[in-house]
């Protein structure tokens, strides 16, 4: 084959390969139209629920900027001691936490895990684990240093002075971001926990690569404050270059090992 025509198939093929999670998650349309000021705006005096319920109508509007739905490729392996290999995997996320809003005018919103899964469920997605956090971290472009904020940790308008924060750190730089927020995450801690209608969180990088934040499971799954955010990540794990449903891969006794480092892995969504 001419050197020339190599090439360029070969970039048409990244090119696709790469789009080709974008293609398969269907977005819904737009309908209605709202920035992520307005939002802000909106919900300002909001409590969670009705703040919630704005935030998934705004996303079920098609109110989705564009960046946020060219999800980024994480690749993991692990070594399969009784067969002497080593297994590779690649997974799809989103390339920053939950947004609405307008290409120009959007927003990070912090949700419920209930809100956050049914987001995940409408589009193929969903939540990471606490393996899948660090992993996602060690891929990012941009690492940022946390910003903890003191008081009125759970009122909207708190939020919104975090998200301009870390608009300010990231100054227009582009790719997959990471160590701005404490993750929502899937985790055996939430099935185990004694007490009802919990939800995990964990990460929030430093720049040294450690969390701020352990796996806790210490709040009720209606509280949000505005460090925390939603990643998602689309359902299909390419192993050894083999697609297979998360929750195939989070069931196999070896190959979980690629997206959990718990013992159980056996809590797959929020509901």
């Amino acid at each position: 084959m001419n050197t020339k025509y190599f090439i360029s198939f070969f970039c048409l093929f990244i090119t696709v390969y790469s789009c080709t999670t974008e293609k398969q998650i269907q977005w819904p349309s737009k309908t209605a139209q709202i920035s992520g000021s307005a939002f802000y705006s909106a919900s300002a005096t909001m409590n969670w629920k009705q703040r919630d319920s704005l935030a998934f109508e705004a996303f079920d509007n098609g109110n989705t900027p564009d960046f946020f739905k060219k999800f980024k490729p994480v690749h993991t392996s692990i070594y399969d001691s009784s067969t002497g290999k080593t297994i590779k995997a690649t997974y799809y996320v989103s390339p920053d936490y939950f947004s609405i809003g307008t290409n120009n005018n959007w927003a990070r919103v912090c949700i419920t895990p209930q809100t956050a899964q049914r987001i995940a469920d409408r589009l193929n997605c969903f939540l990471p684990t606490i393996k899948m956090v660090d992993d996602i971290y060690q891929a990012a472009k941009i690492k940022l240093a946390p910003v903890p904020m003191l008081a009125f940790r759970d009122s909207t308008p708190v939020m919104w002075q975090h998200h301009l924060i870390i608009e300010g750190q990231r100054q227009g730089k582009k790719g997959l971001i990471a160590g701005i927020k404490k993750d929502v995450v899937i985790s055996e801690k939430v099935a185990l926990n004694t007490k009802p209608d919990r939800v995990a969180i964990y990460g929030w990088h430093q720049t040294n690569g450690k969390p701020i934040q352990p796996l806790y499971t210490g709040h009720v799954n209606w509280y949000v404050d505005y460090s925390q955010g939603t990643r998602l990540v689309y359902n299909y794990i390419k192993v050894n270059g083999r697609n297979m449903h998360y929750t195939d891969v989070l069931k196999h006794p070896i190959l979980k090992k690629l997206l959990c480092n718990e013992e159980l892995c056996n809590f797959y969504k929020y509901y």
